[in-house]
């Protein structure tokens, strides 16, 4: 008998490597999810269609394989927005399949009837309406083709009653995939050359593009003599085994960093896409390489600007420069990050004060080679970014170009499924958790051994401090929260509670060590700054204006705290 249009493209699907689907079940996805129940695709029930989104792109973004979501329509599939959008921005290829109501009853106000077409269309590489069944296996494959060849997701919007319909015919369309050598001309490498030959003072910035180029970026940074500052996307790709390597710049980032992209003179910028203006080089010569032409110049002038990947374009610029035998600038650049890298791993030397960044350096030094990390947005991702080392074998995941909240856990959830066996390490807030706290039950139920560690400030603290610097008194941040480790008891995971330093370390390695789900609430410094490595004169008054603001309104506690808690007792 020949397929109906959800077989034929729970089939494509997995011709194109999807191996799992996230959803929740009901009325207009049902003859889909049963056709996926029928075949080799794993359908994964989540609580709430958000974490079905963001679990589907953690999957997609660390394996690089297409993974799926479904959604019902009206609310189920408007349920899936945020998670989906960070996923597309993550570069995830993810294909969502969103539901409509029958075609008989579109655009007449039907019940549920939601046009998702300019929902999704703005944050995705591919959004179309499967309108017959002739078209279903050729959309399919195209999307899934767009999603894994362009990062990013793909949406295929199907009316319900499509789902049962048969096509007249079903021609062989397939995904295909590509991998091609994309790099510079002569004309425009010789330019480039010229441009590094010049430099005195040569940096590298290394962005998220740098993905499949680690030794070629190293290669050519060695002949340059020049330090690798990198933005917080490339960390996994460019930090391990790396002696040139001088981290971050950019509020998460510290002096070394800061410093390679700030008083360089020539700035090569390697698949990198940094938003923030202000931390560009004042008078450098800027050489911007990408793949994709919309990105050259969009976050900064540049001098020269060519399209190609980092892999190939470095391969072809490591013969073609002059080595630069001196090294005094990159070892000032390293010796500057070495000296700021242990400045920033507080230690407190009061047992019921735990800074952020020694539960992160517990983590670090507890979790396997392996692991992977992820970091709900706000502090926990700064103190993933600047304090769990890169190994390459690890890998992480913060919420950096969307900037959400509650990613970190549902994140995992998606990276657990597909790395059965591996250690997943969710780095998560008390604000982040607490949002999207009904999965919890699908760690359970599915005995998913995530392992989650609650950054516990009673507040919604990246929002406090960003007040603070403001001059502004902190205001409707406040948490009260419960016990997490008793919540974890009572919906079947492991669970524990630390208030104490002295119960951190053997806390984080007993949590490792439990086989299954778990949950390790630690409660941490409130009144913990995350200082950039270069503050301007207007945040110091900011900040000096919140303390007079806190002790005129009677607040002086808080700010005795902000000093002590800071510098006293490290």
């Amino acid at each position: 008998m020949s397929q109906n249009v959800a077989e034929i493209m729970v089939a494509t699907l997995l011709d194109a490597g999807a191996k799992r689907c996230y959803g929740v079940v009901g009325d207009t996805i049902n003859h889909l999810t049963d056709a996926i129940r029928r075949s080799d695709m794993d359908w994964v029930h989540v609580r709430h269609e958000e974490v079905g989104g963001f679990a589907a792109g953690g999957e997609a973004y660390m394996t690089g394989e297409l993974a799926c979501c479904a959604g019902t329509c009206g609310p189920g599939s408007t349920h899936f927005i945020n998670g989906l959008m960070e996923s597309h921005r993550n570069g995830a290829p993810v294909v969502f399949i969103a539901s409509q109501v029958a075609t008989a009853e579109m655009g007449v106000g039907f019940p549920q009837d939601v046009d998702q077409r300019p929902l999704y269309a703005q944050y995705s590489v591919f959004c179309e309406y499967v309108s017959s069944p002739e078209n279903a296996k050729r959309l399919t494959a195209i999307a899934a083709q767009k999603a894994l060849n362009e990062g990013g997701l793909a949406v295929l919007i199907v009316p319900g009653d499509i789902f049962t319909a048969k096509p007249e015919n079903n021609l062989p369309w397939r995904t295909m995939r590509f991998d091609p050598v994309v790099r510079p001309s002569e004309t425009e490498l010789e330019a480039v050359v010229e441009a590094l030959d010049a430099g005195k003072k040569v940096s590298i910035y290394a962005g998220h593009g740098c993905a499949d180029a680690h030794d070629e970026v190293i290669a050519l940074a060695d002949k340059l003599g020049a330090p690798i500052a990198w933005t917080s996307r490339a960390k996994d790709f460019i930090e391990y085994g790396n002696e040139l390597e001088v981290g971050m710049t950019g509020v998460f980032g510290l002096a070394g960093g800061y410093r390679a992209v700030s008083e360089c003179d020539t700035l090569l910028l390697l698949g990198c896409s940094f938003a923030w203006a202000q931390f560009y080089p004042e008078d450098a010569t800027i050489i911007q390489v990408d793949i994709a032409a919309g990105q050259v110049g969009l976050r900064h002038p540049v001098d020269i600007g060519v399209i190609g990947s980092v892999r190939d374009t470095c391969a072809a610029l490591i013969d073609r420069v002059a080595r630069h035998d001196d090294r005094d600038w990159v070892n000032a650049c390293r010796k500057t990050y070495r000296e700021s890298l242990d400045d920033a791993a507080a230690e407190s030397e009061d047992d019921s004060l735990i800074h952020p960044q020694e539960l992160t350096l517990a983590l670090d030094a507890h979790a396997a080679d392996d692991a992977v990390f992820t970091a709900d947005g706000g502090s926990p991702m700064v103190w993933c970014l600047r304090h769990i080392k890169a190994n390459g074998q690890r890998r992480t995941l913060p919420s950096l170009v969307h900037g959400t909240m509650a990613n970190a856990y549902p994140q995992a959830i998606g990276i657990s499924q597909a790395f059965p066996g591996r250690q997943v390490i969710a780095m998560c807030g008390d604000g982040g958790l607490s949002m999207l706290m009904g999965d919890l039950l699908t760690l359970a139920q599915f005995e998913i051994p995530l392992k989650i560690v609650i950054f516990n400030n009673s507040s919604l603290g990246f929002v406090e401090l960003e007040q603070k610097v403001d001059g502004l008194l902190d205001a409707y941040t406040e948490l009260k929260n419960p016990d997490f480790g008793a919540l974890a008891h009572a919906v079947g995971l492991w669970g524990r509670k630390v208030e104490a330093k002295h119960e951190l370390d053997g806390a984080v390695a007993e949590l490792l060590a439990h086989d299954g789900p778990g949950i390790l609430d630690v409660k941490v410094n409130r009144m913990e700054l995350v200082m950039p490595p270069h503050v301007e004169f207007s945040q110091v008054a900011s900040t000096a204006l919140y303390s007079t603001k806190a002790v005129l309104s009677g607040r002086m506690g808080e700010v005795v705290d902000l000093v002590r808690n800071n510098f006293w007792t490290r």
